[in-house]
């Protein structure tokens, strides 16, 4: 029996790494359309897109897991490989990046190609190179390349990427092609009105710059928001002290009363503000769900941060 089932075993991942089609049949045998989405942001998107059309979607990356380190199980890996759409952000996760070259069966849709990217901060580059200097564990340490995964900050962003993933299942499941674009048109009206609720909270406010733990942020400086990370895109990495130092002479100088804890991490945030006797705030850079906010969603999670950011900035 034992030898039955290492063979079993042997072959599942024998067809995985071949890149095998065959788990594409046996999502067909049911007749829904699946898609892969590779963490939560693109998830809820991709769950807005296909409302009322009996698509499946999957999220790879579990809740109250950390998205930058996802390693995929052989079943995640599966439903990646057997999905009609794999929606997914190159750079951000690895394992994902090369699931999605040695195995994705369908049709993929980087969300980068899409979202216009920006560049990340030069100071959260020399975060990084810094904490690589002074030790910090390697094995963390992902290469985001030169770009801000962090699009979802921005709900225009968000809203593109609905209309890229309706286009992409119209061309996979054609009877549906009409309800999927008018999802997504539903969509980018709820996240217009978002986009609108920011720049009216925080047109005039008392301070305009935040502390954070990491630099997960730097979308919302569209909004006249300047954000000042402990560490960079990596939230794994560790604060140097002449970081520490920088920030606490900008929290003196701009009158800077909260530093931004995030519900994954938030020891970092929290002992900071503890050491400078701060009040702590929480950010959710909305990577993921949690249990805490299971009941939650993108939307929410959003206006839940704009609240924090207005009471902490003294805006009006």
């Amino acid at each position: 029996m034992r030898l039955m089932s290492g063979l079993v075993a042997l072959s599942s991942l024998a067809l995985l790494a071949s890149g095998c089609s065959a788990f594409s049949d046996d999502t067909k045998a049911d007749g829904k359309t699946t898609v892969a989405a590779a963490f939560y942001p693109l998830a809820y998107v991709s769950d807005r897109v296909t409302e009322g059309t009996g698509t499946d979607v999957q999220l790879l990356t579990q809740p109250g897991a950390e998205p930058h380190d996802l390693e995929l199980t052989v079943k995640e890996t599966a439903e990646l490989a057997s999905a009609d759409l794999v929606v997914y952000e190159s750079g951000f996760q690895p394992a994902v990046d090369d699931a999605v070259e040695q195995n994705a069966g369908g049709a993929t849709l980087d969300a980068t190609k899409v979202v216009d990217p920006l560049p990340f901060d030069e100071s959260a580059e020399e975060h990084e190179e810094h904490a690589g200097e002074e030790g910090h564990d390697e094995e963390h340490d992902h290469d985001h390349g030169e770009l801000d995964p962090h699009f979802w900050q921005d709900p225009l962003r968000m809203a593109d990427l609905g209309d890229a993933v309706a286009d992409k299942l119209a061309g996979v499941d054609a009877d549906h092609a009409e309800r999927y674009r008018s999802n997504a048109a539903a969509l980018r009206t709820d996240l217009e009105a978002l986009d609108a609720e920011y720049t009216a909270g925080l047109g005039a406010c008392t301070r305009d710059t935040i502390v954070v733990s990491h630099d997960a942020f730097g979308y919302l400086e569209k909004y006249g928001l300047h954000v000042a990370s402990i560490v960079g895109l990596t939230p794994d990495a560790e604060p140097t002290g002449a970081t520490l130092g920088k920030l606490k002479e900008l929290i003196r100088t701009e009158g800077i009363t909260t530093v931004f804890s995030e519900p994954l991490k938030p020891a970092l945030g929290e002992n900071f503000a503890k050491d400078l006797g701060l009040r702590n705030g929480v950010l959710d850079p909305i990577e993921g769900l949690t249990d805490a906010t299971a009941d939650e969603d993108y939307l929410t999670l959003m206006r839940t941060n704009l609240e924090a950011i207005v009471a902490a900035n003294g805006c009006r």
